[in-house]
């Protein structure tokens, strides 16, 4: 079973490049990424 990473792009502003790039080497690293997408708030 993969570990589990939980991803997310915290702030207002639309850019997400990154953390989807991180998202996607971790994937490719063999974890289970947990993307919750723009706009989240803490």
């Amino acid at each position: 079973m993969a570990e589990r990473v939980l991803v997310t792009k915290l702030g207002l502003d639309g850019h997400d490049r990154g953390v989807k790039i991180v998202a996607r080497i971790l994937r490719d690293a063999g974890y289970e990424v947990i993307y919750t997408g723009l706009f989240q708030k803490s």
